[in-house]
């Protein structure tokens, strides 16, 4: 028979384990949010700045996806409580 509380210890570590990339994909989408919102243009004609700013909107978009489908995932393996708690 399984131990039940080695199950409890087995979800532990594998939070932490879904724990640290959906930190740092939340930091990257954070890092790059931070440049579009930062980056102004000098004008209407200032189509580079407006470039500028769309450009880290891409990867801003990406890394928030993947936190939200890490979530998920986490959701499915851990259980719901899981995804609710932080």
């Amino acid at each position: 028979m399984s131990d039940p509380g080695r199950a409890d210890t087995d979800r532990g570590c594998l939070r932490l384990v879904l724990a640290v990339p959906l930190t740092l994909l939340t930091l990257v989408a954070g890092f790059f949010c931070r440049a579009a919102l930062v980056t102004r243009p000098s004008g209407t004609w200032d189509h580079d700045a407006y470039a500028a700013i769309v450009l880290p909107c891409l990867p801003t978009l990406a890394a928030a996806a993947a936190a939200f489908g890490l979530r998920l995932l986490g959701r499915r393996v851990l259980g719901r409580r899981w995804a609710t708690l932080g």
